[in-house]
């Protein structure tokens, strides 16, 4: 699957070696971290942010108010969720 999914990108991958200074097996690797960024879900999103700014010594009212405003930022932007539901995503 991984390389049905690349290939579909090759056009990609030849675009980024033509135009930036990576070599192929490094534009392969950006345009997988980059389909892996976008293939996160709300709530890995989620988890993955508070799992980030917990280590960065953030507590969890400032954690959750990031998260929600960060999350109409992304690329395809889920419902506005409650704090509550935020919460919820991480602790269960």
């Amino acid at each position: 699957m991984l390389e049905q999914r690349l290939s579909s990108h090759d056009d990609l991958v030849d675009h980024l070696v033509r135009s930036t200074a990576l070599r192929r097996g490094e534009a392969v690797r950006v345009v997988l971290d980059v389909l892996a960024y976008f293939d996160e879900t709300t709530e890995e999103f989620v988890r993955r942010r508070h799992r980030e700014l917990q280590s960065g010594g953030a507590v969890n009212a400032d954690i959750f108010e990031r998260i929600a405003a960060e999350l109409p930022h992304r690329a395809v932007a889920p419902p506005e969720l409650s704090l509550r539901q935020l919460r919820r995503m991480v602790y269960g």
